[in-house]
């Protein structure tokens, strides 16, 4: 570019070359001012404006791309998002989310809008990545309800699959599931064939399904998936599908009809490049093994501890705690509650003070480990704080379980009353409720209220 030449003034030159006015210039979403500001050097243009001009100033749109700033053109942000994106995946999500901010402003004041929506997306996921949910949920929610001219080239199925998850782990179930159907039910609408993202949120829903105790809609859902997964021919999305359905199948009891599906899916994902997805699974393949038939506890560890390898380098802060909750789970079956309990802690503390689903099973986890070592007051306490959660998540089932180990406890410690009121609270939870308890209830205030004999 020559010495002293900025855009503003190239363009100048170009359209005085031409014959042309700035209203004969502008044009096309362009206005008089516009171009004035432009000349003036006061807005920087984004290359689609650029090469709008060059076609009405007959000139190539390298001969104004040039004149941009080294560092504010698309090819050197696009880079930084590279860069950003390196930094994420080396388990650095305070250092991508740094350089996802600031490619965020600079793209913003230069009018790139598809490289400011990738580098919003960026900075939600690294604040997933670092276990700061409630912040992350917000700005992909902002994503998400941006109008599809707005977003760039983040699909709305992307962002959507990444705030359901989201939210489930906060343990908001119930908008997690109602914001799943309401983006499947656009995509239906639209008449759009199964895609990968379209099954990766269908296999998100299975999951959220299974959460909330609804196993039977959870398991239709899964056969779905692995048919609409088989049908785009994406080993990824086929073992996404076959992942949810084997944990579907665990939830319901059916821990052999599990171990098969989980053991397909890792075969898929080991093929692939995504070694944090291969680890968490084997979370959820080892915590299946554990409470299978009888338990092979050997070997969910030895899963466990490469799975714990890779999350140290490339997990977010939820995906540490849930392999450290299953450690804790292992040790406690193998009767060494101290090393539970010290897994369990270190779970606990990752996932922080928030409102989290999996802190709730960590607290179970821990319970246990406390009623081995005698601890009986502070296990009753953990248990009925998990319970608690799980019936603030809406994850009923769980809850019905939280509260059924309670009232074990309760009985092991000779509390023959606060077990019974804890059995009720684990039925009540499973929706079970006797016919004659309204009238029987109004019998013994009956009686509770007479005088006499």
């Amino acid at each position: 570019m020559p010495e002293g030449q900025s855009l503003g003034a190239r363009i100048r030159r170009l359209r005085r070359a031409a014959g042309m006015s700035q209203s004969e210039l502008a044009g096309g979403g362009l206005s008089p001012s516009y171009i004035s500001l432009l000349e003036a050097g006061k807005r920087t243009p984004s290359p689609d404006v650029l090469r709008q001009l060059s076609e009405r100033l007959g000139c190539a749109p390298e001969h104004l791309l040039e004149c941009l700033e080294p560092e504010e053109r698309p090819d050197a942000l696009q880079a930084e998002l590279r860069y950003a994106e390196i930094s994420l995946r080396n388990g650095d999500p305070a250092a991508a989310l740094e350089t996802y901010t600031a490619v965020c402003e600079r793209a913003g004041a230069a009018g790139y809008e598809d490289v400011r929506i990738a580098a919003e997306f960026g900075a939600a996921r690294a604040l997933e990545h670092g276990g700061r949910l409630e912040e992350a949920a917000d700005r992909y929610q902002r994503l998400l309800d941006a109008p599809d001219a707005g977003r760039g080239s983040v699909p709305r199925l992307a962002v959507a699959v990444a705030l359901c998850r989201c939210y489930r782990e906060i343990g908001d179930l119930a908008h997690a599931i109602e914001l799943a159907n309401q983006v499947l039910e656009e995509a239906r609408r639209l008449q759009l064939t199964p895609t990968v993202l379209g099954i990766e949120l269908l296999s998100t829903l299975v999951g959220l399904y299974c959460e909330r105790g609804d196993l039977h809609r959870a398991a239709s859902l899964a056969r779905t998936a692995i048919e609409e997964a088989e049908g785009v021919s994406d080993r990824k999305a086929l073992g996404a599908a076959y992942w949810n359905a084997g944990v579907v199948a665990h939830r319901g009891g059916a821990s052999a009809d599990a171990l098969p599906l989980l053991e397909r899916a890792l075969a898929l994902y080991a093929e692939g490049d995504d070694a944090r997805a291969l680890a968490r699974l084997r979370n959820a393949y080892a915590a299946v093994l554990m409470r299978s038939e009888p338990a092979d506890t050997a070997t969910a560890k030895a899963q466990l501890l490469r799975s714990a390898e890779v999350l140290a380098d490339e997990g977010s802060t939820v995906d540490v705690a849930y392999c450290e909750t299953a450690l804790a789970r292992a040790y406690l079956l193998e009767a060494d509650p101290g090393a539970a309990r010290e897994h369990a802690g270190r779970a606990l503390a990752l996932l922080g003070t928030g409102h989290r689903l999996e802190t709730a099973r960590t607290l179970l986890v821990l319970a246990g480990a406390q009623l081995h070592t005698g601890e009986a007051a502070a296990a009753e306490a953990s248990c009925e704080r998990a319970a608690l959660l799980l019936e603030a998540s809406q994850a009923d089932r769980q809850a019905a379980a939280a509260w059924q180990d309670l009232a074990e406890i309760l009985e092991l410690s000779g509390r023959q009353d606060k077990a019974l009121w804890a059995y009720r609270q684990s039925l009540r939870c499973l929706g079970q409720q006797g016919d004659l308890g309204p009238a029987l209830r109004g019998r013994a205030t009956d009686r509770a209220g007479r005088v006499g004999p």
